[in-house]
């Protein structure tokens, strides 16, 4: 999950941020027009090449949640 973070350019981000912002995403109901346009923008971004390995490099950092 590190590496979909680092990818979605929110690696700086607020931790209770990202847990809002994926508990709304949980609240979509699968096949919903808003769930098909989000899986449709993940899908385009995971075939875009990574920045200078910096997902790679997320994966092998452990991070230590506080």
């Amino acid at each position: 999950l590190g590496g979909i973070v680092v990818k979605a350019g929110l690696s700086k981000a607020d931790r209770a941020f990202l847990l809002g912002g994926l508990l709304e995403l949980a609240r979509l109901a699968a096949g919903s027009p808003e769930h098909r346009r989000l899986r449709d923008i993940g899908k385009e971004a995971f075939k875009a090449p990574s920045l200078n390995g910096e997902i790679a490099q997320a994966e092998e950092e452990v991070v230590e949640w506080h």
